[in-house]
């Protein structure tokens, strides 16, 4: 299982939220490459990154550093956040980063997502952002109508090959991931699944790892100190 611990931005700076709450913040980093630059040391391949800013706007406002963060790191780097247009699609990869993630654009722009899918391939990916049993849309801010084991299974059937799954309700909340949920999207779907949200033990590693899925997220538990990279890379072997 490939571990990917996440940045994620806001103003150029490397911020946490509580549950998707953009009025509960915390800063951790106002340079996030060097946070960068730790997870390297510790061993990771993969980085997980979030604009949080333009999951809000749609746009790439920290698109600057996170290309420092690509450069400076030389890590797989995937990128998720108000990505819902081609051109924002193309400005990522043209730029060297390894995947992107759709989530309000593979719910709302059908379009758009099969023909991304059908260009890139695996360099396209999809967020499933889970709030009350639905999918969450713009920033986490909004719940749609659409049941999440819908949406991924017509993200199964539209070509997508790794799906990044957040319960929102765990996100930053430091009191242990929903297992459940992913053994039973691993159970039911063909799939790559990358869990996310509420990792914080080294035990969350090991049984998701033990569900052979594809990747886990390590957020807040690597900014608190929770447990270290290299500790949790052991765990998911």
């Amino acid at each position: 299982m490939i571990l990917f611990p996440a940045i994620d931005l806001f103003e150029g700076k490397a911020v946490r939220l509580y549950k998707g709450r953009y009025d509960q913040m915390t800063v951790y980093s106002e340079q996030p490459e060097e946070i960068a630059d730790d997870f390297v040391r510790q061993g990771i391949s993969h980085i997980h990154i979030v604009d949080l800013e333009g999951a809000k706007n749609g746009d790439t406002p920290n698109l600057g550093t996170v290309l420092r963060i690509k450069e400076k790191s030389g890590c797989f780097c995937e990128i998720g956040g108000g990505i819902r247009s081609l051109e924002v699609i193309q400005r990522y990869l043209d730029s060297g980063l390894d995947r992107v993630i759709l989530g309000t654009a593979a719910v709302e722009n059908t379009e758009l997502l099969e023909a991304t899918v059908s260009r890139y391939g695996d360099r396209i990916a999809a967020g499933a952002d889970i709030h009350d049993g639905h999918v969450a849309v713009r920033g986490w801010q909004i719940r749609s109508e659409l049941p999440f084991m819908t949406f991924c299974r017509q993200m199964e059937a539209v070509g997508i090959r790794t799906l990044i799954c957040t319960d929102i309700s765990k996100d930053g909340a430091m009191r242990g991931t929903n297992l459940p949920l992913y053994r039973e999207l691993s159970e039911s779907l063909r799939i790559r699944i990358t869990a996310s949200g509420g990792i914080s033990t080294l035990e969350d590693v090991r049984q998701l790892r033990a569900m052979n899925l594809y990747g886990a997220i390590i957020g807040k538990a690597y900014y608190t100190g929770a447990f270290s990279l290299k500790d949790a890379l052991e765990a998911a072997k």
